[in-house]
């Protein structure tokens, strides 16, 4: 039973050095810390930094199961980086967050344990593992001006995926793979990004979401808008919104040495 214990508060102590941005991108409401949750979250994060030292990369991309999406036909929800900011050091986890459901959002770095401790759904992750090359041009983006060049503080959770008025947290990763990607152009801010996007044949993912949804989101949760989407895609219910599995399409169909790794916990 000692034992038990010891376990128990060791990794309470884990999860709170972990998790210095807790509120951050996740309810804001008090609640107990609940220890299963907790070993479950740290189990995943242990079990995905296995596998990136296996695959022997410097950078992924990394998504988790946040609430169900099933009945629109999405597994994932949340996206970000995933890299080693020095040769050997741990993995940490880069990406945006929505601030408490506020309209506000800001970029994180963290530690593989927080970005598993949000009550998933699922606990499950998908690792996209790019070819050494496209490596090579992340990394150099996430060294440079373009991490906060394509970042927007003006959050949406359906931002319309061509337009920069809003942005939600997949669209600052896909814009971030445009920064990374564009050979041709040097891209300095997000209209540019958005535009080659167009260009490399990025297709989002459209959400069908009927108007009394829409008008419920709009007036109760301050994180979603919709005036930032063509009037007749709208008033149609199409949403057209950057998503986890457009990010993955769009990532496999441009680089042919990408890895996908799927990891769960029974």
């Amino acid at each position: 039973m000692k034992s038990m214990i010891l376990t128990l508060r060791t990794l309470c102590f884990i999860c709170v050095v972990w998790a210095g941005n807790a509120n951050a991108g996740r309810s804001c409401e008090e609640s107990a810390t609940n220890p299963h949750s907790v070993m479950r979250g740290l189990e995943l994060a242990q079990k995905t930094m296995k596998a990136l030292d296996a695959s022997g990369g410097e950078v992924a991309l990394i998504a988790r199961v946040g609430q169900d999406l099933s009945k629109y036909n999405l597994r994932y929800s949340h996206i970000g980086f995933v890299w080693r900011d020095h040769p050997e050091g741990r993995w940490t986890v880069m990406h945006e967050l929505n601030q408490c459901g506020t309209a506000n959002s800001d970029l994180f770095n963290e530690g593989l344990g927080n970005f598993f401790m949000d009550d998933p759904f699922a606990y499950e992750t998908l690792i996209l593992v790019p070819g050494s090359a496209m490596q090579q041009k992340i990394v150099a983006s996430l060294n440079s001006p373009a991490v906060n060049q394509m970042h927007s503080a003006h959050y949406n959770m359906l931002s319309y995926v061509f337009s920069t008025t809003y942005q939600n947290s997949n669209q600052w990763v896909l814009e971030m793979l445009a920064a990374a990607s564009a050979s041709d152009v040097k891209i300095n801010d997000r209209t540019q990004a958005q535009t080659w996007l167009k260009m490399a044949g990025f297709k989002p993912i459209t959400l069908t979401i009927s108007t009394a949804t829409r008008l419920g989101a709009r007036m109760f949760r301050a994180n979603v808008a919709f005036d930032d989407h063509p009037f007749d895609r709208r008033m149609a219910g199409q949403i057209d919104t950057v998503t986890v599995d457009s990010i993955v399409r769009f990532v496999e169909s441009r680089d042919p040495e990408v890895k996908k790794i799927v990891l769960k916990l029974d």
